[in-house]
Formats: structure tokens, C-alpha cells, sequence
């Protein structure tokens, strides 16, 4: 069935409209209020309004943590180093940045602890306030527009990050299922090497967006409390799972001895194609709070490989390959039976996850 385009952008009209919303609604609590430069706290409303509730929850604390710094220093370096005229304040200006700049660059949480800086001496230039109401009114303006981005964020068409994770987690399910058939035909045929290492670092950023919606998700059940299942333990499956298949890939660049390549090479294409059968079933029950269905398939593929290893090793064929390429042949199906069993731990969370 076709999506349509409403549905393929959800998100994204999701996000603009909580976004007008948070800039209009902080407009009018500010004129309500008096708010000296409303300007701030709209843009402030407007930045820290998030794809999800996590995000702006993270965006908002860092931003109130460099506010506060940059807006503290810079008012005392400008309550003892007065610009009464340009020489001086050139003077201020650096000193009150340079410090700040440094603290930005040491740590992201200060990020906007230099605008913050530059806000509270120029601002006074303009409005004929004082330092100390320049810093009060920029803290007061993010106050108003941090807690503005908040509520938004909350009420309005609410994205939650442990449903984004769930959802990365199913995408990177999906990103390994289909770089499982070219990674196991490097068992019968030479790959490239830099095309299997595409396909590692296509799991890897998968990876990376789930670990960074995962840290939302975290921040979203510190601040408002919410008794929801520890992604901890589901994180950490998926990241075996990617470990095992950078083993089984490191095994991919070189083909099998061409003596075992008949009894081998349709038998790991099996568990290819079972494999990446059931990682979509994995995600499929991720995304809809079921129990995955167990894979039968998967298992006869990976019983009939071990069997198939076994009658190798009684035959004495194993015994007549040079070594390194028996080291090569039992280091792949130690990597399968590893795959094997994170395979099984995975799903035993997600079917925890569902209950």
C-alpha cells in the first residue's frame, strides 16, 4: 500500500508545528508578563523545541547550564570593567568572551555561554540597562522560552524518544538483514574488502542513532518520572549482534577452501536468507510490543551447518587443509554460534519488552 505523503512526513510536520506553536505562545506569555526582550525568548522557545520530548528535555538543560554560566560571568566581568567608551569595551568584550569561548569549546554544554556573553555587555549599550539587568533579563528570557519548549514539546503531537529508539532499533534490524546475502557470498566468492566495510559502517551509524535516542528516551524518564522499561539491557543486544557480525565479516574477506565450498556455500546462504528473515521479524515485534516469532528455519540452518562441520572433521577432510585454513573455517562457525546465541538473547528482550 502507497504512503502518502502526510504519513511519510509525519514527524516532520510534527516537529514544524510544534515549533510555531512553542514561538507564538512564548510571543504572548512574554507580552503578558512584560518581558523586557522578548525576542530571546522566542528564539530560545523556537531552538529548543526537539524532534523528541528526550531531545528537548537535553536542549534545554544544556542551554539553561550555559546561559546561567555565560550570563553570571559576563555580568561581573562588566560590573568591574565599566566600557565607558569603544576602547574599553573592546576590552570587556574580550574579556568576557575569551573564558567563556574556552568553556564552550571544553564542554558542549556551555555552547551558548559566548552569545550569552555577548547578549549581556552589548545589550546594555542598547537598552541603557545595567550589566546585572542585562544578565537578569537573558535568564528570565530563557526561563520563559525553555519552559514554553517543555510544555510544547509535551502536549503538542508529543514524539517520544523510547517510541524513536524502538523505531531505530527496527531500522538497524532491517540494515543488517540486508547486508547479510552480499557479506555471506564473501564465504564463496572474493568481495571487496571496502564494500564489507561499508556494510559494517552502515550498522554502525544505525547503531549510533539508536545509542543517541536511547540517551533521549533516558532523560525523558529521569524528568518526568515515568516507570518505562530500562532500554539499557535491549541496547545492549543489538550492539553483540553488531559485534558478531563485524566477526563474521572480518571471516567474509577471505572465501572458504575451495575443497569445502560444495558442502558449505548453500548451507550459509540458508542461514543468510533465515537470518535476515527473522532480524525483520525482530523488528517488526520491536516496533509492535510482541513476542517475536521464533524461526524454526533459522534453527534446521544453523543445526544442518553444524552437522555439516562435524561430518567434515570425522571424514578427516578438515585434517588435510592447511592450517590457517582451518583456523579460518572454525573461526567462522565460532562466530556463528556466538551469533547464534545473541540472536536468541535479543529476542528473549523484545518479548520482555512486550510483557
Amino acid at each position: 500500500m502507497e504512503i502518502g505523503p502526510l504519513s511519510r512526513y509525519r514527524a516532520q510536520l510534527a516537529l514544524g508545528a510544534r515549533i510555531t506553536i512553542a514561538a507564538v505562545a512564548t510571543l504572548g506569555i512574554g507580552h503578558l508578563l512584560g518581558t523586557p526582550m522578548i525576542l530571546w525568548a522566542v528564539l530560545t522557545a523556537v531552538i529548543l523545541t526537539q524532534m523528541s520530548v528526550g531531545r528537548s528535555v537535553k536542549a534545554t538543560i544544556d542551554y539553561s547550564f550555559g546561559t546561567l554560566g555565560g550570563a553570571i560571568y559576563a555580568g561581573l566581568v562588566s560590573n568591574y570593567v565599566p566600557g565607558a567608551h569603544e576602547l574599553a569595551l573592546l576590552l570587556l568584550l574580550g574579556l568576557a568572551i575569551a573564558p567563556l569561548a574556552l568553556l564552550s569549546a571544553l564542554t558542549p554544554r556551555f555552547s551558548v555561554a559566548p552569545a550569552t556573553g555577548v547578549i549581556v555587555v552589548l545589550a546594555p549599550t542598547i537598552t541603557h540597562a545595567t550589566a546585572f539587568h542585562s544578565a537578569y533579563d537573558r535568564v528570565l528570557e530563557v526561563a520563559l522560552g525553555g519552559a514554553v519548549a517543555l510544555v510544547v514539546s509535551h502536549l503538542v503531537f508529543p514524539a517520544r524518544a523510547r517510541i524513536l529508539a524502538l523505531e531505530a532499533g527496527a531500522e538497524m534490524l532491517a540494515v543488517m538483514a540486508e547486508a547479510l546475502a552480499p557479506l555471506f557470498s564473501g564465504f564463496a566468492r572474493p568481495q571487496d574488502p571496502e564494500a564489507i566495510r561499508d556494510l559494517q559502517r552502515g550498522v554502525g551509524d544505525a547503531f549510533a542513532r539508536l545509542d543517541k535516542m536511547e540517551q533521549e528516551a533516558r532523560h525523558e524518564r529521569i524528568v518526568f518520572l515515568e516507570a518505562e522499561p530500562d532500554l539499557a539491557p535491549l541496547l545492549r543486544a543489538l550492539l553483540r549482534m553488531r559485534h558478531d557480525l563485524v566477526m563474521i565479516g572480518r571471516a567474509a574477506v577471505t572465501p572458504l577452501p575451495e575443497r569445502l565450498r560444495p558442502r558449505l556455500e548453500t548451507l550459509l546462504a540458508r542461514i543468510a536468507e533465515a537470518a535476515a528473515a527473522q532480524l525483520l521479524e525482530n523488528g517488526a515485534a520491536l516496533t509492535n510490543a510482541r513476542a517475536p516469532v521464533v524461526s524454526k528455519t533459522l534453527d534446521a540452518a544453523f543445526d544442518a551447518y553444524s552437522r555439516e562441520i562435524t561430518a567434515l572433521r570425522e571424514e578427516g577432510i578438515l585434517r588435510g587443509l592447511p592450517v590457517e585454513q582451518v583456523e579460518h573455517v572454525f573461526a567462522l562457525g565460532f562466530a556463528l554460534e556466538q551469533w547464534r546465541g545473541d540472536l536468541d538473547e535479543l529476542e528473549r528482550r523484545i518479548a520482555e519488552r512486550a510483557r
